[in-house]
């Protein structure tokens, strides 16, 4: 896909809170995007979109996060700032 043809991923209000959630579990675990990327198997610019609230992740992917955060995929889904604006 060329440069010009790829859209631009805008944060989504209910998606921010949980990608927060995310920065500060990673960083709680001394991991950069990079290290984390590589431990789920998912591309660095993955990891950083879903931090910025740009992207709405799989359950698959929610596992793959929580097993390489070293957490039940709950401790991952429970965030307080649960986005209510859906």
């Amino acid at each position: 896909m060329s440069q010009q043809n790829r859209r631009k991923l805008e944060p989504t209000p209910a998606l921010i809170p949980f990608g927060k959630h995310v920065v500060e579990l990673r960083k709680k675990k001394g991991l950069s995007q990079e290290d984390l990327a590589g431990l789920c198997q998912l591309d660095r610019t993955y990891i950083s979109g879903i931090e910025n609230g740009k992207r709405n992740i799989s359950l698959t992917n929610v596992f793959k996060l929580a097993n390489a955060l070293g957490i039940k995929p709950k401790v991952l889904l429970d965030y307080s700032e649960a986005g209510e604006t859906l």
